[in-house]
């Protein structure tokens, strides 16, 4: 049995778990770089708003999200520039990291991709290869950044491995979704470590459900925690923060991906399903950063989505299917609180195929230019991440 068919039946076996290796501590001060995947294609025009576009209002006259009120309002949209405001949900977690500089949004962000279906253009993104010619489906662009880059341990937060860590390496994957209870326990495990005594395979087996047994642990003592009449996270929250004291002590590339963003109908403005799932990433994402502690200086995290939605409001009160998109940066050392990338008016005779956003900041180009400043990457490394690609330094670190 080679590694991986061991790693696919360890995936049977614990569906919230497929991980070798064994939790240490890593270099201080080291790069990290997450990157948030909105499977569904967030509607990123009632996030973050082109309020200064009377084009955006005639065309979503039941879920556009109103004005801001005033600079100073502490209700409504907050303003983050004289074209752009934040929706309301996010003025809790999200508006303090942009006042202190530590976040950013990036409108008009995307791939060139054309398809407008979730799996293609999700493959496309993930696999990060030129759109012309053959690609291989084998080679994900955080697999390839992980190669390039020495010392950075990679780690998806799956179910499974994702696309984007597709390659040659055995890199682990680790759903952290109820865990807090473990699969095997300790008659279990022994039957299972004495399965494989004298075997090859012995040394994964045995670190595997040690670093079960490792997470386990934490989640117990944040459950503990928790009971001293805290409210116990959820959702995304409560994932973010798993996920912050592993990155913390180990991992250095990171990937998870969170569902739910597909929004044809009764998507709602500032309140209903869409600000529900936002206001969820908001606080996944500052629970995130309050769980690095001091390492969150060190982090880098990147909000994407396979595609924008269209700009017009549907004839269910939802939108389908776009192409630009608007990403965000957050971290302790960015370059935040700014729009970022090449911009346009927000305007219908600058619509794509006058339906969507247009591609003007392609993401192999702005993550090129962002992994180049983050870890010293040559030119030539970082076209070993993104092939055929010339990195454009958006300034982000």
């Amino acid at each position: 049995m080679k590694r991986r068919n061991f790693l696919q039946m360890m995936a049977l076996a614990a569906p919230a778990l497929t991980v070798t290796g064994r939790v240490f501590a890593a270099p201080p001060a080291s790069p990290r770089f997450l990157l948030v995947f909105l499977r569904g294609g967030y509607d990123c025009a009632n996030v973050v708003i082109p309020y200064s576009s009377s084009y955006y209002y005639e065309t979503r006259p039941n879920i556009a999200v109103a004005k801001p009120t005033g600079p100073e309002a502490t209700d409504g949209a907050l303003v983050l520039d004289p074209d752009w405001a934040l929706t309301p949900v996010l003025r809790p977690s999200i508006a303090p990291l942009y006042a202190q500089r530590q976040a950013l949004f990036i409108p008009f962000a995307g791939t060139e991709d054309l398809s407008r279906s979730h799996f293609e253009t999700q493959d496309s993104i993930e696999l990060g290869q030129p759109l012309q010619g053959s690609h291989d489906l084998n080679s994900g662009f955080l697999s390839r950044l992980a190669g390039v880059v020495n010392g950075a341990d990679p780690i998806a937060f799956t179910d499974s491995l994702p696309v984007c860590f597709r390659g040659n390496s055995d890199i682990p994957n680790i759903s952290l979704k109820g865990v807090a209870k473990p699969v095997f326990d300790a008659r279990q495990a022994a039957i299972l470590s004495d399965m494989y005594a004298g075997h090859h395979l012995q040394p994964e087996v045995r670190d595997g459900l040690e670093l079960r047994q490792e997470v386990s642990m934490v989640i117990e003592q944040e459950m503990k925690d928790a009971n001293r009449d805290a409210i116990t996270p959820k959702g995304f929250e409560l994932e973010a923060r798993r996920i912050g004291r592993l990155m913390r002590e180990q991992y250095r590339i990171g990937f998870v991906d969170v569902g739910g963003w597909d929004t044809h109908v009764n998507e709602g403005s500032a309140q209903g399903a869409l600000a529900n799932n936002v206001d969820s990433l908001g606080k996944g994402l500052a629970a995130l950063a309050q769980e690095l502690g001091g390492e969150w200086r060190n982090t880098v995290v990147a909000v994407v989505s396979e595609f924008g939605r269209t700009f017009r409001e549907n004839g269910n009160k939802g939108t389908d299917h776009g192409h630009g998109s608007v990403y965000w940066v957050l971290g302790g050392s960015i370059s935040g609180g700014r729009i970022a990338g090449e911009q346009t008016k927000v305007e219908r005779a600058n619509l794509f195929q006058d339906r969507d956003y247009p591609v003007l900041n392609e993401y192999r180009t702005v993550f090129g230019g962002l992994f180049a400043a983050l870890w010293g990457l040559s030119p030539d490394q970082v076209r070993k991440v993104f092939p055929d690609t010339s990195p454009v330094d958006l300034k982000l670190v």
